[in-house]
């Protein structure tokens, strides 16, 4: 989805300007909010950002490192560009670091990886990537972004399952992950109360995947414990202009 061009006048701006401020106090509110998880109603906290914080060198989720070096070459998830998309689908959005370029298809590709090895780690099968279930997760976090606010619920009143059958419907089981983070600012998790400050696509994306892993029901979704034997999903990332991140990922029990 394109922006549009638009000519402003000097009161235009003014209320371009204060829109912003609003923005920007909204995604600090909504990050030491408690949100939802899944449908099973458990809450966690979101990480702050730390405006007064020597970030020098920090990277990824143990917030330590003397250099930051680019990501490696993410294994591709999937098909890109499926049959079936969610027409509020945004595309690809990313911000510029001192590091590399951080692009939400690469995210995306890095939080499906991460999702399956820590799958693979407790003797469980891959998620096959599905497009069409990454198009309405990336449709929901840029609906997140658009519409400031931050959870399985949208304004109008659907939920996950609700926003997949508008598109298709071929999943008898869904699920939904949600995180909000940060690039290229410190931040602190709440729950860790580790520090770290993403700048590469690769060390965003494990952060992610911590964040939901730390936390019981994002764990137990994608770790299938109380949940369908998930046979696919896919993930979708939209990366706002001030570095906000919304994530989601989708699980899917195919019909």
């Amino acid at each position: 989805m394109c922006p549009r061009s638009r000519s402003t006048t000097g009161s235009d701006r003014a209320d371009s300007d204060d829109r912003a401020v609003l923005r920007s106090l909204f995604r600090l509110l909504v990050a030491v909010a408690l949100i939802g998880v899944l449908a099973f109603g458990t809450t966690v906290l979101a990480p702050g950002i730390l405006e007064s914080v020597d970030t020098g060198d920090l990277e990824g989720p143990s917030g330590i490192g003397s250099e930051v070096t680019p990501s490696s070459d993410p294994p591709p998830a999937g098909e890109r560009n499926p049959a079936v998309t969610d027409p509020d689908d945004p595309g690809n959005s990313s911000y510029e670091t001192d590091v590399e370029t951080v692009g939400s298809a690469t995210v995306e590709d890095f939080v499906h990886a991460e999702v399956n090895d820590r799958r693979a780690e407790h003797g469980l099968e891959p998620l096959e990537w599905d497009g069409t279930i990454a198009s309405v997760g990336r449709a929901h976090s840029y609906d997140m972004a658009q519409r400031e606010y931050f959870a399985h619920i949208n304004p109008d009143d659907e939920a996950p399952m609700d926003r997949f059958r508008d598109v298709d419907n071929y999943c008898r089981g869904y699920g939904e992950n949600i995180a909000l983070t940060w690039v290229d600012r410190p931040v602190q998790n709440s729950e860790t109360d580790e520090t770290v400050r993403y700048r590469t696509a690769e060390g965003l994306a494990e952060g992610l995947v911590n964040q939901w892993m730390n936390s019981t029901d994002h764990r137990r979704a994608i770790l299938e414990q109380g949940t369908p034997d998930w046979d696919r999903g896919g993930g979708g990332v939209y990366i706002a202009d001030d570095g906000a991140v919304y994530a989601s990922h989708n699980f899917c029990r195919e019909r």
